[in-house]
């Protein structure tokens, strides 16, 4: 046998063990390992893919129940309009109760200031025309009998009419609801147990008195006059103690 025969035989030999190899797996395969390459990238990116879209689900499972549920990501909200509230129907008010006068702020005479009690009709006038038949021109508007102007200070004291017969001028009285008054002027009308009690208005003698049956407490007998200066004093005295002192009625009027 030549040589040329023998290397053919060693070729061929070979070749089929590499066949073989091939076959049984041991002989490494470039076509194959490219294949197995290409698989196991297509493998890797498959379960890559199902890992981001495990993790997206889980997300979005996560994001809806902290929304409360995936069924509020699918349907929409719905919101309701506040209803108006029914208010109810205001009740007619009732008519204001007539306004009573002010209560008097000073205090009654002790009891051992008064002299007497007697019950009189009380009325009101004023300085004005119609009790007077004087206008505020004429020179002697709003000057009592005794010369002393009118006036009215439920904190202090004020002036009345009265019939001196029965109530000399000067003398001093304490009439509920009015306070502390002092007679300074006389009335054609007013004779007898009946006192006209002075207002500033016709509108505060009819809101504040109108005409009543009262009865008063004498506290200081007067002595036929009245002067500014007793009414001063008087005054004074009042709003200082809330009522007559003793010592006034003996020393000084």
């Amino acid at each position: 046998m030549n040589k040329m025969g023998l290397y053919q035989r060693f070729w061929c030999l070979f070749v089929t063990i590499v066949l073989l190899l091939t076959a049984a797996g041991i002989y490494p395969d470039d076509s194959r390992k490219s294949a197995q390459a290409r698989g196991t990238e297509d493998t890797a990116g498959q379960l890559s893919a199902v890992t981001t879209n495990s993790q997206v689900q889980r997300q979005e499972a996560g994001s809806a129940s902290r929304l409360g549920g995936s069924s509020r990501l699918r349907q929409p909200v719905t919101v309701q309009a506040p209803k108006p509230a029914q208010v109810p129907e205001s009740k007619p008010k009732a008519k204001a109760a007539a306004k009573q006068p002010d209560s008097v702020p000073v205090a009654a005479p002790a009891p051992e200031q008064i002299i007497t009690s007697m019950k009189v009709t009380a009325t009101g006038y004023t300085a004005g025309y119609e009790s007077t038949g004087k206008t505020a021109k004429h020179p002697q508007y709003g000057i009592t009998y005794s010369g002393v102007k009118v006036r009215r200070d439920k904190n202090a004291v004020s002036t009345i009419a009265a019939d001196p017969k029965v109530l000399p001028l000067g003398s001093i009285l304490y009439i509920p609801g009015y306070g502390y008054a002092i007679v300074a002027d006389t009335g054609s009308a007013i004779k007898g147990r009946k006192i006209d009690l002075y207002f500033s208005t016709t509108k505060q003698v009819y809101k504040e008195w109108g005409k009543k049956t009262v009865v008063v407490q004498l506290i200081k007998r007067g002595n036929g006059k009245c002067t500014e200066s007793m009414l001063k004093s008087l005054g004074h005295a009042i709003q200082t103690y809330n009522a007559v002192p003793q010592y006034l009625l003996e020393e000084v009027i």
